[in-house]
């Protein structure tokens, strides 16, 4: 924390003093933790997904459906010891799992808190719910720690990487922390309830205008991959912030739109995925950022 260049940004730093792009310091903060219904069904379930909203993001994308926390700023502070009783708060709720949303640049602290939250008898799978703009070195941090990785594969072209999140190495920087993360998971491991256990499922939101890209996402993913993952293609994009500056992005996914992408994954043998219905692309599909179960 005192050079931060936990995530490719690379501020370095002392995050005790000062902030760098994700705009937090080194105490974590966190704006819900709760249980989640909205997750792909082998992490929800019926039941929940003992889901942790973080504040502060490295990614910072233009279109963010979660502004209040990932630039507002959002959130109350707490302890280590505090984050993993938030985990086994969720666990005594009922949750399926512990999901980590947003959660790069806390990754030293959540090490820490799961540690302790398992010494104190925490037993559920931990989710790690990513942009997918990760450092590698950061991910092996975390080996032994997270068992499900839910990264997002914004892009696959730089310029459109630059101008909607600034970040022209996205398509490199995600490509190497995916092959990471299956590293690390191996195959998918589900329960006699269909809920993950353990593996890597990879989400890509169709943006409006972006179909194309998104097939070319879809079929990298699956020549590389096969069935090691599941691709989970989303169809929820709901614009929630003035894009006026961005207009090609100024409304809402085409079914049509959506529905091009799922054809061609279809069409080139994906079988392990998940996909939307129309219903998603609504605002009250997203979280009210409330301090719920923040303790």
């Amino acid at each position: 924390m005192e050079k931060c260049n936990i995530c490719p940004r690379n501020c370095n730093v002392d995050r005790s003093m000062a902030v760098g792009f994700c705009s937090m310091s080194d105490k974590v903060k966190i704006a819900r933790a709760a249980l989640h219904m909205w997750e792909e069904p082998c992490i929800s379930g019926d039941v929940g997904s003992g889901t942790v909203f973080f504040s502060g993001c490295n990614m910072k994308c233009v279109y963010c459906q979660n502004k209040d926390i990932s630039t507002g700023g959002f959130g109350k502070e707490i302890t280590v010891r505090q984050l993993a009783q938030t985990f086994l708060n969720l666990q005594a709720q009922g949750a399926l799992n512990i999901n980590l949303v947003t959660p790069t640049h806390y990754t030293l602290q959540i090490v820490q808190a799961v540690k302790l939250a398992r010494r104190q008898g925490l037993v559920l799978p931990i989710v790690y719910n990513t942009s997918g703009y990760e450092k590698v070195e950061t991910l092996r941090l975390l080996e032994g720690i997270v068992d499900v990785w839910l990264p997002d594969f914004k892009y696959i072209d730089s310029e459109t990487a630059k101008k909607y999140s600034r970040a022209a190495d996205y398509p490199q920087i995600a490509m190497a922390a995916i092959d990471e993360m299956v590293r690390q998971a191996g195959q998918c491991v589900f329960d006699a309830d269909g809920i993950i256990q353990k593996g890597v499922v990879i989400r890509h939101l169709v943006l409006p205008t972006q179909a194309e890209q998104a097939k070319r996402i879809v079929k990298y993913l699956h020549e590389k991959y096969a069935d090691k993952i599941f691709i989970s293609i989303m169809s929820q994009y709901t614009p929630c912030t003035d894009l006026s500056a961005f207009p090609e992005v100024d409304r809402k996914t085409t079914q049509a739109e959506y529905d091009r992408v799922v054809d061609y994954a279809v069409d080139i043998g994906v079988e392990n995925g998940f996909i939307q219905d129309g219903e998603a692309a609504s605002e009250s599909f997203i979280p009210p950022f409330d301090l719920e179960g923040v303790l």
